[in-house]
């Protein structure tokens, strides 16, 4: 089950419709070994695409030493689908490069940049094998 506060949930969403219709991506960096999602870090998506999302290397590069610096992981990877339901798709699963991230998907395919009805799903992807999980938000 991932647990997350109500805050990040809403910046994830926040973010997903600032750049539709663009797939949105980030991370929620916490204590290493912790499982607490704690520090909200939006990315770039280099590939500038709807149909997909890709780090900077630079970017990602800076944001591991980041990790390290602070004794941290990556809690949670998210990324938005801007056309389709809040699924990992085949590449999302061949990406899927961390075997304790929570992997979270916001679709905005509804109401784009505009408020309104959001799918937001959780998922844990291990070995190609997609896992869908409980998200208990925390106020």
């Amino acid at each position: 089950m991932l647990e997350i506060r109500r805050e990040f949930v809403e910046a994830i969403v926040a973010h997903a419709r600032a750049d539709h219709p663009d797939e949105a991506c980030g991370v929620i960096a916490g204590p290493a070994g912790s499982d607490r999602p704690e520090r909200f870090i939006p990315m770039i998506n280099a590939a500038r695409s709807p149909t997909f999302y890709e780090f900077e290397s630079s970017d990602l590069l800076k944001l591991y030493r980041e990790f390290d610096a602070n004794d941290e992981d990556p809690v949670v990877i998210y990324h938005s689908h801007t056309a389709t339901e809040a699924y990992p798709s085949r590449t999302d699963v061949t990406y899927a490069s961390e075997p304790f991230a929570h992997y979270v998907l916001v679709s905005t395919r509804e109401t784009g940049t505009e408020d309104g009805p959001y799918e937001f799903r959780s998922y844990r992807i291990f070995d190609g094998e997609i896992t869908e999980e409980e998200v208990k938000i925390l106020d």
